[in-house]
């Protein structure tokens, strides 16, 4: 017994003693293949002596001061480092704690910098069902799953949300991924036409959709349309790379991949790799700009941002996916694990689609492959999942819930950008072993 409030009160996790590279060890000495990086966090593996001597080096200069007084020198070196490799026309970096403040942070910079354009009627957010974006109020009422949503409702923003692009289930037959991308972002235009186009500040998409719909990629050319119509209505786009950037798909940030820059880019997790909490929100220099010469003042804030140890530890991550040619390692590691998830589940009968980018991969867990029936939700066929994978030895991130908010089962692998051959196999075993004890 201890006073450690837990996330379930009524399980008793074992304690994490150790971490050596694509594994964590507990206080009996258990090895565990980290399949999911935690939540798509840690990205480097455990134990990185780079890293570690990074932040020790930076304890010895100074460990914090606040940014109401003082900059400091990581966190202008991991600034510059980021504006050099982001999107183009992304000009300025805020960093935050974690993925929740930076997407709660976007979404206020977009409510000031429409009220210090003249534009202040402009204050409603669009946002996709089955999307994630954190957990603070914001952040939740902009998120689309139901199922997190629920008990927090009459607390929430009143915010839109359209359907998500969803290849796998929300593709006609006969239509092309070309067509349906551009129906798919239709919507948005549509959305935006119902509520008046005037009132709307901003729309709100992961580029690669994490934890709520399983590594769920977009189809081709949909943000290419979501970028044209959100310049039609002078709406900004937020990017909520918190889960799927720096890296975790093939590329440092994951919109690159889609060929658009959005207005507001949000990354955390593997910013830190899990070595310090720290996350940003990144913006362009006509949205700084209009601050600087308006009030000059963004009115949000908390203690912690651009911690010192925090950016020196996002410096030395960063630094080290780029100078190790880690990227590439993401995309070939990656059409491994994708090539061993296909051979091995590809004709499940219980498993409907394989689908992701990189090393951020999902598998859709189903009762029906032929007509895509989702096991009844009662049946807590994702938590039985996590539970058996945890016995094998491997950390993944199943979830339900991954058609409304309720409906399905997924599994989602993160693992981090060094894992070789041989774990690739043993991580594809070890989901087998699960699959087979639960199905």
């Amino acid at each position: 017994m201890n006073h450690v409030f837990p996330r379930h009160s009524r399980k008793q996790n074992p304690v994490a003693t150790g971490g050596e590279g694509c594994y964590l060890i507990d206080s009996n000495g258990k090895r565990y293949l980290d399949g999911s990086g935690g939540a798509a966090v840690s990205c480097l593996g455990h134990g990185d002596p780079e890293i570690i001597a990074a932040i020790k080096a930076q304890l010895d200069k100074i460990a914090f001061a606040h940014t109401g007084f003082f900059t400091s020198e990581p966190a202008e070196a991991l600034a510059d480092l980021l504006i050099e490799h982001a999107p183009p026309g992304i000009e300025r970096v805020y960093f935050v704690s974690g993925g929740s403040e930076a997407t709660e942070a976007a979404i206020k910079l977009a409510r000031q910098y429409f009220v210090e354009k003249g534009e202040p009627e402009r204050g409603r957010l669009i946002a996709r069902k089955q999307s994630y974006h954190g957990n603070t109020i914001g952040a939740l009422s902009a998120g689309g799953n139901e199922w997190r949503r629920a008990q927090f409702a009459p607390l929430l923003l009143d915010v839109s949300h359209i359907d998500p692009c969803y290849d796998y289930r929300l593709r006609r037959e006969g239509e092309s991924p070309e067509d349906y991308g551009l129906r798919a972002a239709n919507a948005l235009e549509e959305e935006l036409l119902r509520v008046g186009p005037e009132t709307v500040m901003a729309f709100m998409a992961e580029p690669v959709v994490g934890a709520t719909a399983g590594a769920l990629p977009p189809a081709p050319g949909y943000f290419r349309r979501i970028r044209e119509i959100c310049d039609k209505y002078g709406v900004l786009l937020i990017l909520d790379e918190v889960m799927c950037g720096m890296g975790r798909t093939g590329t440092l940030f994951a919109c690159e991949q889609d060929g658009i820059a959005p207005d507001i880019a949000c990354i955390a997790k593997g910013l830190g790799a899990g070595y310090q909490p720290i996350g940003a929100m990144l913006c362009t220099a006509e949205i700084y700009d209009t601050i600087r010469d308006g009030t000059g003042f963004f009115q949000h804030g908390h203690t912690y941002i651009g911690h010192p140890t925090a950016t020196a530890a996002g410096l030395a991550v960063v630094s080290a996916i780029l100078n190790r040619n880690l990227l590439d390692r993401v995309k070939t590691q990656g059409d491994k694990l994708a090539d061993a998830l296909q051979d091995r589940f590809g004709q499940h009968p219980n498993v409907g689609d394989i689908r992701g980018r990189g090393l951020f991969r999902g598998i859709e867990i189903v009762e029906d492959r032929d007509t895509k029936a989702a096991f009844d939700p009662t049946s807590g066929i994702a938590a039985k999942l996590k539970s058996a994978a945890f016995d094998e030895g491997l950390i993944c991130y199943p979830m339900s819930g991954t058609i409304d908010g309720q409906t399905g089962d997924h599994i989602l692998l993160a693992p981090p950008f060094i894992i070789e051959d041989a774990q690739i196999t043993e991580l594809t075993d070890k989901i087998d072993a699960a699959i087979k004890r639960v199905l």
